[in-house]
């Protein structure tokens, strides 16, 4: 397992002031179709095969819980800013999936509510991730499963969460645990990136 001092925690962020400019990103706004398709085709892999009950913890403006929602999940939706809620809200509506306001943390459901728990980029920002994936491993029913897309950005100072790092802290809580590299696919990112980006897949 890497060490704690090879990565940090996110440092503060606005994101009500972030949420105008959110989606401008390629992998945040999915615009382009070939990068919407590549996240699709990513989460048919991921999430089940069949209808099932999606929490999209910190789910920004909702492109992947739309992208859930379309291959016919139900999607639970939570952020802490009400004005990435209101876009993803808009961005769902018509769609089986609601947004709610809060914690990704400590979100506010109910324990064993869900079928699937997706993250993405999300646990790098958490001061105790170890924790923050205890709790929600109680919102999973059995059976269940993790969708968790993380990495490691910078050179000089690493923030974000190795992979080792993240598949050790699981590994109390899953059963099969399967990780997915993700650097090698540009069409995902809108450009080639040279850090580690990666997708775990832990069953519970």
């Amino acid at each position: 397992m890497s060490d704690a001092s090879e990565w940090t925690a996110g440092t503060d962020v606005d994101w009500d002031a972030q949420a105008p400019v959110f989606d401008d990103e390629p992998d945040h706004g999915l615009r382009a179709p070939e990068i919407r398709a590549a996240w699709a085709e990513r989460l048919r892999g991921w999430l089940p095969g069949q209808p099932s009950d999606v929490l999209d913890l910190g789910c920004g403006t909702g492109s992947l819980a739309l992208l859930a929602a379309e291959q016919g999940h139900r999607v639970t939706g939570v952020d802490a800013s009400p004005a990435m809620v209101e876009r993803a809200r808009a961005k769902l509506a018509g769609r089986d999936a609601r947004v709610l306001r809060g914690d990704a943390a400590v979100p506010p459901v109910v324990a064993q509510g869900y079928d699937v728990i997706l993250v993405r980029h999300v646990l790098w920002t958490l001061p105790d991730p170890a924790e923050v994936l205890r709790h929600w491993r109680t919102l999973l029913r059995p059976g269940g499963r993790f969708v968790l897309v993380e990495g490691v950005w910078g050179t000089v100072t690493r923030a974000g969460v190795p992979v080792d790092r993240l598949t050790g802290m699981l590994a109390p809580l899953a059963g099969r645990i399967r990780v997915e590299p993700l650097s090698d696919d540009p069409l995902l990112w809108g450009k080639s990136v040279s850090d580690e980006r990666y997708a775990v897949v832990a069953e519970v």
